[in-house]
């Protein structure tokens, strides 16, 4: 009996150490394993820190843009407001003045502001450039409620780099999508026909309600403001457009100041393109010029009437500065890049034969 109590024991610690070894080696592995599982949701990459980051200091400064509209009941021909559209906006700076895009306050009888922070303030138009698809409102709103954004530098741009885009698509407010630069240079169609040079094309998803919202860099700062999208479905397909950043730099100070664009003129009345384009007229046929103006002084020619009452065609504008002009998109594009009082080198066609002269250009009247 001893020797078979002897064994038991041995027996039993035997499993006992190993029963204390496979013990141990769970023990091990719970503090390597487990607590790195349970913090796994703690960490983020470097590109998600950035992007909540900028998304946290962007957002205030994102706001609502309501438009509404008057019309008029058909059967109780009561007036009502009704919703006509609504987008997205941003602060420009504490004195309450906002950015958005001319088409989505085009038509508008009433606009309202929502801020972050859900407050509504009506706003009144500042200024239109519809050749730019550009607004500014304004709202009277503490300026502790009112956060800009830094202005970056568009020109410093390389396809690839990434780009972040806060608005309000589908009412959806505050919505944030990321994405990079997909192309430069680009051309869209403005609200009334004209050409918007250099845009930025983003794959940064845009939908309908983006308008007018903020495009930003990796440091936060404005890069350009959402305009269009290109898409069969008229949703998002991953080609969004922007206008960039140094065009808003130059655009909105005027509107605040005059509530327009000021371009400096030639003193012409042009035929229209549609016109030109009939008679296979490449360039700006000039059909009037104003007495005094610097077309006048510099002898350009508008249409006439001849003997029998046919119209004889007057001089053809062709370039600008050695900037070509094929219609009068171009020439008014050549004219931006001026400023009053500058002297500029006109090249055109009078019966049939290039010329050339200079003008000092005038401001508008």
């Amino acid at each position: 009996m001893p020797r078979v109590n002897h064994t038991l024991t041995a027996l039993r610690g035997g499993f006992l150490s190993l029963a204390t070894a496979i013990g141990a080696i769970v023990a091990l592995l719970s503090t390597l394993i487990l607590p790195a599982a349970a913090q796994a949701g703690q960490f983020s990459t470097d590109d998600e820190k950035n992007t909540i980051e900028v998304f946290n200091f962007a957002s205030p400064a994102v706001v609502y843009v309501t438009n509404e509209t008057l019309v008029r009941d058909r059967w109780t021909l009561q007036v009502q407001r009704v919703p006509r559209g609504a987008g997205t906006g941003f602060v420009w700076d504490d004195q309450g003045h906002i950015v958005t895009n001319f088409h989505v306050v085009e038509g508008a009888r009433r606009l309202t502001i929502t801020l972050q922070d859900q407050s509504e303030w009506p706003a009144l138009v500042v200024g239109l450039a519809p050749d730019k698809d550009l607004a500014v409102l304004k709202i009277e709103a503490p300026a502790e409620k009112l956060k800009g954004l830094p202005l970056g530098n568009s020109a410093d741009l390389t396809v690839g780099r990434k780009v972040l885009a806060i608005g309000n698509p589908f009412g959806l407010d505050t919505t944030l999508t990321v994405g990079v630069v997909s192309a430069l240079g680009r051309e869209i169609e403005a609200p009334n026909q004209r050409r918007i040079r250099n845009v930025i094309q983003t794959d940064a998803a845009i939908n309908p309600g983006n308008s007018g919202g903020p495009l930003l860099d990796s440091s936060g700062n404005l890069i350009g403001v959402n305009t269009a999208i290109y898409s069969p479905s008229g949703a998002s397909v991953g080609i969004g457009f922007a206008i960039p950043v140094n065009t808003v730099r130059e655009i909105v100070p005027e509107l605040i100041e005059y509530g327009r664009l000021v371009r400096p003129i030639l003193g012409i009345e042009s035929a229209p393109d549609q016109w030109a384009r009939r008679y296979g007229v490449q360039g700006v046929p000039i059909m009037r010029v104003a007495p005094g103006l610097p077309a006048d002084r510099a002898g350009l020619r508008g249409a006439a009437r001849g003997r029998y009452g046919s119209l004889q065609l007057g001089d053809i504008i062709t370039a600008i500065d050695d900037q070509q002009v094929r219609n009068y998109d171009d020439l008014l594009t050549a004219l931006e890049q001026h400023e009053v009082g500058d002297q500029v080198s006109i090249e055109y066609l009078r019966d049939g034969t290039r010329q050339r002269t200079s003008l000092k250009l005038a401001p508008p009247q």
